[in-house]
């Protein structure tokens, strides 16, 4: 499983010309969900995303984390994070969990933030072709993989 998780001032979803989801100050975090994740990737994910210390303290540092902000979370589903490019110039997806099994994974994903976060955390909606906004702050992007921790 990779998120990449961007520090943002704010950041929305639209589909169809519709916002579908927005928050203020916090993270975008795009996910990827590959066949062999399971619930410890969720789990991993979780933890590192709400403890990451991205967020300025009073001196400027960053040395906070979104549970000491209250800051959002806002998750869009991205299996091209899944791409694989080593051959020729046309992406493979076969990395990329089939969406049967990519839609429930991720919406375990959605609950188990808003768990942590003791939030709801908006998302876009799955498969749909989305339009992401965001004013990333800083800018602040950092890639994780569960399969790296």
């Amino acid at each position: 499983m990779k998120v990449v998780v961007q520090r943002v001032q704010q950041a929305s979803v639209t589909v169809d010309g519709q916002l579908v989801a927005s928050i203020g100050p916090g993270m975008l975090a795009l996910v990827g969900i590959s066949p062999e994740d399971t619930q410890k990737d969720i789990d991993y994910l979780v933890r590192k995303m709400t403890q990451l210390r991205i967020f300025d303290d009073a001196q400027g540092v960053m040395n906070l984390s979104i549970l000491d902000k209250g800051f959002e979370i806002l998750a869009v589903s991205q299996f091209t994070l899944l791409a694989d490019t080593r051959k020729g110039n046309r992406p493979s997806y076969i990395k990329a969990a089939r969406p049967e099994m990519a839609l429930p994974f991720f919406d375990g994903f959605v609950q188990a933030l808003e768990k942590a976060l003791g939030k709801t955390v908006p998302s876009g909606i799955f498969g749909a072709d989305m339009k992401v906004a965001l004013i990333n702050d800083g800018p602040v992007t950092i890639l994780l993989d569960s399969h790296d921790g």
